[in-house]
């Protein structure tokens, strides 16, 4: 079989896992990192953009000739960017000053019309994400266009099943999942994955301590891109989760430093978060366990901010 890909879309997915050896403590369980920034534009998000436009395609509410609409932190506007640009679609995408400015130049890179909605100070608020609705609203009403909606959107869940598919087929037994929550689709899609294939993993969903929608009901501003938004997100009103955590932006931070020092992987605040967690469960489970967990995105995405300065 050749190993050449059609196109950057069949690039998507099957993403590598390593353990991780620098910063796990002695005595703990092994923890499992999912390299999702393997994908082409550097992110998990490839995954959801090309469910949701192949999913729009079959229902055959996306025709050739549309135009494709998001409000997005970044990561999946230049997802969504990418695959309209493969496919031919025209992209109008929402986004902020609060979000790292190589996200917005990548999305102007794969020739998307970026629009820019103020935030407050350069923090994600709740206030910002009602901007967003307000403006998405206007903007997918227009004719010949098409809403993903991700924070709705079932074929996003989809996407990211394969995450979890994979991590069963690459590590074997998993002991506890945890991931952080922005739209809520990556942890409701390996949950759902991770169910399907047997596995009684103990599942913790992850957010920023200063804005903590699902562990004390209230939002915040905080400057972890991609999570956090300040409520609840639909595919996580069921609670499928079986814990929700609240973890420090200023841990995260630390993580992310450490893992490019310690362990050679340059990732983003909230693949730190993810990680910062991940050895807090480590600890608790303890040696013989295995906990798995997503880097989402790369850190080359943040270089320009302070992330990694000093």
């Amino acid at each position: 079989m050749s190993s050449i890909a059609a196109s950057v879309l069949h690039a998507i997915g099957r993403t590598p896992v390593v353990r991780l050896k620098s910063v796990v403590p002695a005595g703990a369980a092994d923890v499992l990192v999912k390299l999702e920034f393997f994908n082409p534009t550097g992110s998990y998000k490839d995954r959801m953009a090309l469910a949701m436009i192949e999913g729009a395609e079959r229902r055959g509410v996306l025709k050739p000739g549309m135009r494709v609409v998001e409000f997005t932190g970044g990561s999946t506007g230049s997802s969504l960017a990418m695959v309209c640009a493969a496919k031919k679609y025209r992209c109008v995408l929402l986004s902020s000053d609060a979000f790292a400015e190589e996200k917005l130049r990548t999305m102007r890179a794969f020739g998307a019309d970026l629009r820019i909605v103020p935030s407050d100070g350069g923090k994600v608020t709740p206030a910002l994400f009602e901007r967003f609705r307000e403006e998405i609203a206007v903007l997918s009403a227009e004719p010949d266009t098409f809403w993903t909606d991700q924070f709705n959107n079932t074929d996003a869940v989809d996407g990211y099943a394969g995450i979890g598919s994979e991590l069963l087929e690459q590590a074997g037994t998993i002991d506890a999942f945890c991931g952080a929550v922005g739209t809520g689709g990556m942890m409701s899609g390996v949950i759902r994955a991770l169910r399907a294939g047997g596995s009684r993993a103990s599942i913790v969903a992850l957010e920023p301590a200063s804005a903590p929608a699902m562990t004390q009901g209230h939002g915040g501003p905080h400057s972890v891109e991609g999570i956090g938004t300040g409520r609840v997100p639909p595919h996580m009103a069921n609670r499928p989760y079986d814990e929700a955590r609240a973890i420090r932006e200023e841990d995260a931070r630390a993580m992310a430093r450490r893992l490019a020092r310690e362990e050679g992987l340059l990732v983003g605040t909230s693949s730190g978060l993810n990680i910062a967690a991940a050895l807090d469960l480590a600890r608790e489970l303890g040696p013989g366990k295995v906990v798995a967990t997503v880097a989402v995105d790369t850190g080359l995405k943040y270089l320009a901010g302070d992330l990694f300065a000093g």
